[in-house]
């Protein structure tokens, strides 16, 4: 069920909303795990028993990590054994294929595939249900004994499918007791309809270009063709993925949780490294916080530094899928960042900002062609095309003039709204106007936007989320 369809806007969210709030506040939690059950089983009954595993391996873990914290090394087995279980039942689901695959190619075997169906989420509450066993073992959460609070920590729907990786110690307290003004919930509904207008505004109707650009392969494109898809669907991906973490956001405070931002304008970073910090930074600060830092961080030499930051992104490439386009594409980004860190980021301030900034972008379009391939082959063609001056030559004004005909207006909408420019303007009118007018105006915008959201779903049948193969 996506945040952006009918079933959840008109009868999933409100008649959950309407029973939320004339409930009992003791009974809040079990609703809400009720209906966050509910919510997986629509997209996927057969692997709601997956995640109930999940969610057992990491209860019973909890415990277990709990009862030994007055013997160090027996607790240290029983994180590793819990780390273990998890990334088995990951590993099972998403990379058996992946394995298969890669050991008929070396050994010339002819093992059959599973073709094992990937269940909606588990990479996102694998991540989660770690970082509880994670942080009761650090002493920074109080371990769950009533194992429904854990199972609502793990499947609370906004945050199920696609994130932000929501770390137990920051939604321990939330999971005891809760308070929601009116203020906040107007907030509230606000971010989620800024949510929705990023997914179905602008990632949806950039995303058809992007499509027809990738569907065609390298073979078809030019150099303005092949670089307009790809800033297509570098555009796509920021709109898809920050507009459901806005509507996950948005949607956690509704029901009382505070959920952490999941990105920060990272197409404005004037550096790789600047860009890590501002895109996904759940993922990059769980990688960080249980993977780089534990294995010395900076801490331990130059050369340790960059192997750890190798390991780190190798498996955020893999994490990201089962296949070698994906951990090249984390491997790519080591190497910039070990290239910064080494080198560029020394003579960084003696850089114009602009071209600070297009080296950036250029990286990030570049990474998101290898990202968004389905084989290397396709990826190495694209990006060659990229760069091919003279293929195709006598028909790029033609090209242009289609291109922005047809996708221009929301191409540069998009381009304008990844900047702060939208919350500026709110600021702006926030300081220009008395708080019951801007109230006024906030609401009229949002509704605006809601009506517009709603009239292209009407009208359009491509309502994809790019997430959900994670």
């Amino acid at each position: 069920m996506l945040f952006s369809s009918y079933t959840f806007i008109i009868i999933f969210l409100p008649l959950l909303i309407i029973a939320y709030y004339i409930i009992p506040e003791k009974l809040r939690n079990a609703l809400l795990l009720a209906a966050s059950l509910a919510f997986y089983a629509w997209g996927g009954p057969s692997y709601l028993l997956v995640m109930l595993g999940s969610i057992l391996i990491n209860y019973v873990s909890g415990l277990a990590v709990d009862g030994l914290s007055e013997r160090p090394s027996a607790k240290r087995w029983a994180v590793i054994l819990t780390v273990v279980l998890n990334l088995s039942l990951l590993g099972y689901y998403k990379y058996t294929d992946f394995f298969i695959e890669n050991i008929n190619w070396i050994t010339g075997l002819d093992i059959p595939l599973r073709h094992i169906i990937l269940p909606l989420g588990i990479s996102f509450y694998t991540f989660q249900g770690m970082s509880y066993v994670f942080d009761i073992s650090r002493g920074k959460g109080k371990v769950l004994k009533n194992p429904l609070r854990l199972a609502l920590y793990i499947s609370f729907f906004p945050q199920l499918i696609a994130g932000p990786i929501v770390r137990y110690e920051t939604i321990a307290p939330q999971l005891e007791h809760r308070n929601v003004d009116t203020a906040v919930l107007n907030d509230a509904i606000f971010r989620f309809v800024r949510g929705l207008t990023k997914k179905v505004l602008l990632a949806n109707m950039i995303g058809e270009y992007a499509g027809i650009c990738f569907a065609e392969g390298a073979g078809s494109l030019t150099l303005v063709s092949s670089w307009a898809g790809a800033i297509a669907y570098t555009l796509q991906i920021y709109f898809d993925f920050s507009g459901y973490s806005d509507m996950a956001i948005g949607l956690g405070a509704i029901f009382g949780f505070s959920f952490p931002e999941n990105f920060d304008h990272p197409y404005c970073a004037q550096s790789i490294t600047e860009f890590w910090r501002r895109w996904h930074i759940s993922l990059g600060t769980w990688f960080r916080d249980y993977v780089y830092i534990p294995l010395g961080g900076n801490r331990k030499g130059k050369l340790r530094q960059f192997l750890n930051i190798i390991v780190v992104w190798f498996l955020t490439g893999f994490w990201h899928g089962a296949s070698w386009n994906f951990v090249i594409w984390g491997l790519y980004y080591a190497l910039i960042l070990v290239l910064e860190k080494s080198v560029i980021l020394k003579y960084k301030e003696k850089i114009p900002v602009f071209f600070r900034h297009i080296y950036t972008i250029i990286l990030i379009v570049i990474g998101f062609v290898i990202f968004n391939s389905p084989s290397l082959s396709f990826s190495s063609s694209y990006i060659s095309r990229m760069f091919d001056l003279t293929y195709g030559r006598s028909t790029w004004a033609s090209e242009l003039i289609h291109i922005f005909r047809e996708y221009g207006v929301v191409i540069l909408a998009g381009c304008i709204f990844s900047t702060p420019v939208a919350d500026r303007i709110l600021s702006l009118i926030k300081e220009k106007t008395s708080a019951s007018s801007y109230e006024v105006i906030k609401s009229v915008i949002m509704t605006v936007l809601f009506l517009a959201c709603f009239m292209r779903l009407v009208v359009s049948s491509y309502n994809p989320f790019i997430y959900f193969r994670f």
